[in-house]
């Protein structure tokens, strides 16, 4: 054996070593500095036929990752790292998911505290994840142990998280973080994290597949239990072909890593290439836990962008008008009782970004919220953020001045030096990065009303795994957003730390247990042939040259996004969700029984609408039970409820609301959603698992480790 010491030798290994994983293994629990390089069999390309004769390329490997995003694509690396060469990539528009192109005032990443004079440990910050709500112990306490090595992995690739000249990562606080334990690249965190990543599978070589449209997910029944055994997709630049682009993957596992369904929403901060693949899960049985909760804020919209952090901290002027931009007015002086309220209250929506209905009394943050979503939906006018001016009292409040802040407030500004004139010149000299962001997309907000709504912006829920991050259906690992690991209140940047830990841990798990090879291509076609000509049919019936355009695709997309921005976005009743419920799945029957395209050009649309109409109507349902079992407004939406109270006594009647009740049920419990074999909704409220108290005596630890029994 021929044995490279990282660390130690830069050369490359001059020969190739026939070997079996698990002496790699073995050897690295003996020298853990040593990596062996075994000989790795590539992925093979073949061919398939099915009934009439139509050929379709096969591909197979040992894992085939969906997704191109900062998950995804962390999964290949580690793969690769641990010596899996036979794995591809594939995705419908390489970076076209929310990690390249979201971000924000100065976006987030959450892990241990490694630096400053606070005590942390990953038991601490595992038992502050947990608090959160509804996220179950031993998966926060993976986030918390992986925390550091995942980091420090994106370090090495080259992400600039900034540290100090002794080599210390600062920190600050986040949302819900009591410790410090945030850091930050700057507004494009994640869009760094992508680039170095993405850096790193092109040196690796890894084989992407872009521009193909993942349309299945394949399976089948073994032990009792249903095993995910590769996919099919559409080739977007191969449409017009006779076998209408269809590829399909051999594949020993799948990492399902497609972000959340950022295209279920009409009101959205995602990017509008970030449209989600989940109903490729539930399709074929997945659980999915949490679909109750996502997170919602105020975003610009016509560049999709979130106004948190010091986009508030400046004060900017809100104002609203009719829909042609007439009838301008500071609506918020209708609700809060003196400018200081008001203006404290829009300086705590940078640090209180999303939405929030214990921030709503007492002239709370999470007010403003509200009142933005009345002027937006209700009242049917813009809202506009003017970072040229003060808030204005209008002769109904005083006008703006500093000494009307709290305390906070105040020392914040001041500490900044930015205790000037205008929302502009504070955010100039706090922030100018965030200004220039708006002009490289052309918006100038230092001239410009910014327009902006309340969004959809991440989804807490999602697809249930276990602490290997491993579906219920075997060898499918649903990573990143598309996972539901986050519970109901997440500290900022929780989410990116649990995409690159759920990726290493998933690929871990892959190469020390479900490291075969793909099985031939006749056994695969055994089990295969049935699903993939079901696909292939449906392609060949709806297709009709004869309708004049696809204007079904459009309107039903249209449909499903203001359904879920009204009935289960951050405003929430049971009888609207109860009716929606009934509108989504009838669309949904509609489109498997009259959808018809024009072309094959239009074949990703039409899959993708399936598939969105599909996770919309789970999420409703999931929504309604929740509502009746009791659940009141928690996290970051509202319920409404003529039994609760008002936010404010210049509101209506309409918008009386309480929070849950301690012990309540909803609270002590995870509500699992899935579709049985016969394609019925499944619900069941699970027990929410406790952070595991484990020996960590060293030796048991070693003993354990070098029997290869912690990966199980």
């Amino acid at each position: 054996m021929y044995i490279k010491q990282v660390g130690l030798m830069n050369q490359a290994p001059t020969l190739k070593v026939k070997s079996r994983l698990s002496s790699f293994n073995q050897l690295s629990r003996i020298h853990p500095f040593m990596i062996l390089f075994a000989e790795q069999k590539n992925m093979k390309e073949s061919v398939i036929e099915i009934d009439g004769g139509t050929s379709l390329p096969l591909f197979s490997l040992n894992t085939l990752i969906i997704g191109s995003g900062a998950a995804a694509l962390n999964a290949a690396s580690n793969l690769h790292k641990m010596g899996k060469e036979d794995i591809a990539v594939v995705t419908d528009e390489w970076g076209g998911g929310t990690s390249n192109n979201a971000g924000s005032d100065k976006q987030t990443y959450y892990k241990l505290s490694l630096s400053g004079d606070l005590p942390d440990s990953s038991l601490e910050m595992a038992k502050d994840l947990f608090k959160g709500g509804s996220m179950h112990g031993d998966i926060a306490l993976c986030e918390a142990q992986n925390s550091a090595q995942a980091f420090f992995h994106l370090v090495s690739l080259g992400v600039p998280f900034p540290h100090d000249r002794y080599g210390k990562y600062a920190g600050y606080k986040t949302d819900h973080d009591p410790r410090g334990r945030a850091t930050s690249a700057g507004p494009l965190t994640s869009h760094l994290m992508f680039e170095c990543l993405a850096k790193d599978i092109k040196s690796r070589g890894i084989k992407v597949f872009d521009m193909h449209e993942v349309i299945g997910l394949l399976t089948e029944a073994k032990d009792n239990e249903k095993h995910v055994i590769g996919a099919i997709a559409l080739d977007k630049n191969n449409l017009d072909s006779s076998n209408y682009g269809f590829v399909v993957f051999n594949a020993v596992n799948v990492i399902l890593a497609t972000g959340g369904p950022g295209g279920i929403y009409k009101a959205s901060v995602y990017p509008e290439s970030q449209l989600g693949s989940s109903g490729l899960a539930f399709e074929i049985g997945a659980i999915a836990n949490n679909l109750t909760e996502s997170q919602y804020g105020l975003a610009s919209v016509k560049f999709r962008w979130n106004l948190s952090g010091t986009y508030q901290q400046v004060i900017p002027r809100y104002v609203s008008a009719d829909r042609e931009g007439r009838g301008e007015r500071e609506f918020l002086n209708d609700y809060f009782p003196d400018m200081g309220k008001l203006a404290t209250a829009i300086f705590l929506k940078g640090y209180q970004w999303p939405f929030d209905p214990r921030k709503v009394a007492n002239y709370g943050s999470s007010l403003i919220d509200i009142l933005v979503y009345q002027e937006t939906v209700k009242k049917e006018r813009r809202v506009f953020l003017d970072f040229t001016r003060n808030p204005s009292g209008g002769g109904v409040l005083e006008d703006f001045t500093f000494d009307q802040l709290n305390e906070e407030a105040h020392t914040y500004l001041e500490k900044s030096g930015a205790l000037l004139s205008t929302p502009i010149d504070r955010l100039r000299k706090m922030n100018e990065p965030a200004i220039d962001l708006y002009k490289r997309h052309g918006i100038d907000i230092s001239k410009d009303y910014l327009e902006i709504a309340v969004c959809a912006q991440h989804n807490n829920g999602g697809l249930k795994g276990d602490i290997w991050w491993e579906s219920n259906i075997k060898h499918l690992f649903p990573v990143g957003e598309v996972n539901g690991t986050h519970g109901v209140y997440r500290q900022g940047g929780a989410a990116l730390n649990s995409g690159q830990v759920g990726s290493m841990r998933a690929a871990l798990y892959i190469s020390e247990r479900y490291n075969d090879d793909p099985r031939d291509g006749k056994s695969f076609m055994n089990s295969a042939n049935a699903q993939i000509k079901k696909k292939f049919e449906f392609v060949q019936r709806i297709i009709d040259p004869r309708i004049e355009e696809d204007s079904f695709i459009r309107s039903t997309r249209s449909e499903i996004q203001e359904r879920m921005s009204a009935c289960c976005a951050h405003i929430r009743e049971l009888e609207r969700v109860r009716k929606a419920i009934t509108e989504a799945w009838r669309l949904y029957s509609r489109l498997k029984k009259e959808m018809k395209v024009t072309s094959p050009q239009a074949l990703p649309a039409a899959f993708k609408n399936l598939d969105l109409c599909l996770t919309h109507a789970l999420y409703l349902e999931a929504s309604r039970e929740y509502l009746e079992k009791g659940g009141k407004s928690r996290g970051s939406y509202l319920v409404l409820d003529s039994e609760g109270e008002k936010p404010c006594k210049e509101l209506g009647e309409e918008w009386k609301f309480c929070l849950n009740e301690r012990d309540a049920f909803v609270d002590k419990k995870i509500l699992e959603v899935y579709l049985n074999e016969k394609l019925e909704v499944e619900k069941q409220w699970v027990d929410i698992r406790p952070i595991p108290q484990e020996e960590t005596w060293f030796e048991n630890v070693w003993s354990e480790y070098r029997k290869g029994n912690i990966i199980k």
